[in-house]
């Protein structure tokens, strides 16, 4: 069994920063692209940034600048640091990552279970 734990979520004021962790555990083989998903009430999921196994990285448009992804390979954990936050930023952020387990023939996604966010004064 694979799973994914995020921790590093909480309160903080706007210009302030966080840094989330998602550490993958399990019968894992193979790690290939890790990412943050963020959902904001009464909105859909969507991509805050990813990083592949090779290292490259995407980042939504509205985050560039501000935040940056970053992976450790041996430790299969992948990172966000969220600097200058807004209260737009307030979601529940999600790791994700594709990864191929010991007892499966294809690759496939996994998820966490999510951790809150919340910028406010």
């Amino acid at each position: 069994q694979v799973q994914l734990v995020e921790s590093g979520g909480g309160l903080v004021q706007p210009g302030g920063s966080l840094r989330l962790s998602c550490a993958a555990s399990g019968s894992i083989f193979r790690i290939n692209a890790m990412g943050w998903y963020r959902q904001a009430p009464g909105k859909q999921r969507e991509l805050v940034a990813a990083i592949t196994s090779g290292g490259s990285r995407n980042y939504a448009d509205a985050v560039k600048g501000r935040f940056t992804i970053s992976r450790d390979n041996a430790k299969n954990m992948v990172y966000l640091q969220m600097n200058s936050l807004k209260p737009e930023d307030t979601a529940v952020y999600y790791c994700n990552a594709e990864i191929l387990s010991s007892y499966s023939a294809v690759p496939r996604d996994y998820w966490g279970q999510g951790t809150q966010v919340t910028v406010s004064s």
